[in-house]
């Protein structure tokens, strides 16, 4: 069912002649049908009580509340207004799935059950300022938009929550969004560079409640991996076995969570040199190694993101071991040097350090290692790892993107910080600087990891890293020890 007769609402179900006339006339589609006289006179009628009460306030709510008093802090005197966003088209009369804007969902609490449309606004006084969420009250069968609006009626998608509904749930005072005036004084996100660069910056250290949906993302991603091992002699039978991991991983993230982070990344063979392979089309070849980066994005809309690769035969030969193994000895030295206080940017130049290292000694470069880390004059080597070693993560999978540069990758590491540690290497079917026996092979190592007071903690750590446990992984089936 599409949703093209959002534009056709009846205005009164009272006016049953005029209503009926309204639905055929003005409607955008030639697939629309009046309402008979007799539908418009019964369909309010006849329902039983639904009685709504008042729901128990979310885990998150007191720690969006401390985030709220931060913004206002920031911006006194100033209106402030953090819009959640709308549905956006997909094709003609199809949308895709609504996802409420990160800021949005981290200053109110609302996750993957916000509504299209709604506003958060921070009205400034004379201590501080009063804060109002604006949404649109539910259509529901006492409304004429119950059964003619496709968009926001609950005969086509369902129970929506009401204004007192919404504010005993996150603890924010409600009104209904046709309400809401924008101001030309507002300060908007994603219009204002001062207050995106801040809502993102806000982000950079995590809270108890984030850190622990964190972890679930994280453990609800290792169970996605679990089935994607547990299932490849079917990957492997399938002629598009890529799009056959992608699905084995979605069931997984739309079953535990709200779905996937971002587009899986199932790349199999050469396809594992392209960094952003999320065409998914290839088969998987027993010989090859394949490289899935995945996330499961938990209700609360905070995701993992983690990458293994695999050997599809179930053991790697001795050219990719010894691949894997130095990807595995870069992320190992980025994590031996993460503490407080270290700059974010040294986990990259430790990895690279491993990388150059090691390409050098295959003799893939025309200079010495030394000379290809030269930050001026070198960089030889990241013709084969040309992506950064790490990035924050949250509630996005590269969480505090607007944040500035000395706070993000020129800032310190500090306890409540989460981000990933990813090295690569990956030597493309057509490089004819590394023998051919490379070519064709992609490897990443990637997990999410927490900083604390005593350093870092992998939240990813019982997903297996080494090249024997993989190996074991996949010889018991995608049961891990």
């Amino acid at each position: 069912m599409s949703t093209d007769e959002r534009d056709t609402i009846a205005p009164e179900a009272e006016s049953t002649i005029d209503t009926a006339a309204t639905a055929e006339s003005t409607g955008t589609t030639n697939r629309r049908q009046p309402f008979p006289q007799g539908f418009l006179d019964t369909i309010s009628t006849g329902w039983a009580e639904r009685p709504e009460s008042a729901p128990p306030q979310r885990a998150q709510a007191p720690y969006a509340a401390a985030r709220r008093a931060a913004v206002s802090a920031a911006f006194p005197g100033k209106r402030v207004v953090v819009p959640a966003g709308g549905l956006k088209q997909r094709s003609n009369d199809t949308d895709y799935p609504f996802r409420a804007h990160s800021a949005f969902a981290h200053l109110t609490g609302w996750a993957a059950d916000a509504v299209p449309d709604s506003v958060l606004v921070f009205d400034p006084t004379a201590d501080g300022h009063a804060v109002t969420l604006y949404l649109r009250e539910r259509a529901d069968r006492t409304t004429a938009e119950f059964y003619a609006d496709a968009a926001i009626g609950e005969f086509w998608i369902g129970p929506r929550p009401s204004l007192a509904g919404v504010a005993d749930d996150l603890g924010i005072a409600t009104a209904h969004v046709d309400t809401f005036a924008a101001s030309d004084g507002d300060l908007v996100v994603d219009e204002d560079d001062d207050l995106t660069r801040f809502v993102s910056e806000l982000r950079l250290l995590k809270d108890p409640y984030e850190i622990a949906q964190m972890q679930l993302a994280v453990d609800t991603t290792a169970r996605g991996f679990d089935d994607i091992v547990a299932d490849l002699p079917r990957i492997i039978d399938t002629p598009r076995g890529e799009r056959a991991i992608e699905g084995v991983f979605h069931l997984r993230a739309r079953t535990d969570g709200n779905g996937e982070g971002y587009d899986t990344i199932a790349a199999s063979g050469p396809h594992a040199c392209y960094l952003h392979w999320t065409r998914n089309d290839g088969a998987v070849v027993p010989g090859d190694l394949v490289l899935i980066d995945a996330g499961v994005e938990v209700d609360s809309l905070y995701t993992a993101d983690i990458t293994r690769t695999l050997p599809v035969s179930g053991s790697f030969s001795p050219i990719q071991r010894a691949i894997y193994d130095t990807v595995l000895e870069a992320a190992d030295a980025a994590f031996a040097i993460a503490r407080p206080g270290v700059k974010f940017r040294a986990l990259h130049e430790a990895a690279m350090e491993v990388i150059a290292q090691r390409v050098a000694e295959w003799g893939f470069l025309p200079v010495t290692a030394q000379e290809a880390l030269d930050a001026d004059r070198g960089g030889h080597h990241r013709r084969y790892m040309v992506h950064g070693t790490s990035h924050h993560l949250g509630i996005d999978v590269h969480d505090c993107a607007q944040a500035r540069r000395e706070m993000y990758y020129d800032g310190e590491l500090e306890p409540g910080m989460v981000f990933t540690i990813e090295p690569g290497l990956y030597f493309q079917i057509d490089d004819l600087t590394v023998p051919e026996e490379y070519r064709g092979i992609g490897v990443r190592i990637e997990d999410d990891v927490l900083m604390t007071e005593n350093g870092p903690v992998n939240l990813s750590a019982a997903i297996p890293r080494t090249a024997d446990e993989v190996e074991a992984w996949i010889a018991a089936g995608g049961r891990r020890a």
